[in-house]
């Protein structure tokens, strides 16, 4: 049961933690995006408890992690539902305007901050 609730913490951290990225630099979000980080944070917790990776590769998982989801979230939200939660389709380097490699870097750079963030919790 302590597992259940640590996880849960992790998802309601990350899914409001998300939501928080978004509004400070779009000004806006999604419901999705609490979805999206939730379960973002929720695999950081996963591979951070369960694996002792050099931080790159930590990094490296994190950036996978949340391109995979970015992609995923956006085929339903934004192309099937046609909700226009975001679209990179002016950014260099995008697949299906949902997601791209500069965004991609940029995951990859948040998450060794998170990473160093869950090592010192």
């Amino acid at each position: 049961m302590r597992y259940f609730f640590n996880y849960l913490i992790a998802a309601l951290i990350g899914g409001f933690g998300y939501c928080l990225i978004e509004i400070i630099y779009r000004g806006r979000t999604h419901y999705s995006m609490f979805f999206a980080g939730a379960m973002v944070l929720s695999a950081f917790y996963y591979i951070s408890n369960n694996y002792h990776l050099p931080l790159w590769q930590k990094c490296f998982a994190g950036m996978i992690i949340i391109t995979g989801i970015e992609l995923v979230f956006g085929i339903v939200f934004n192309i099937i539902l046609k909700e226009n939660v975001w679209d990179y389709s002016n950014v260099p380097m995008n697949f299906l305007g949902q997601i791209c490699v500069p965004f991609s870097l940029i995951w990859f750079a948040l998450s060794g901050v998170t990473f160093k963030i869950l090592e010192k919790i």
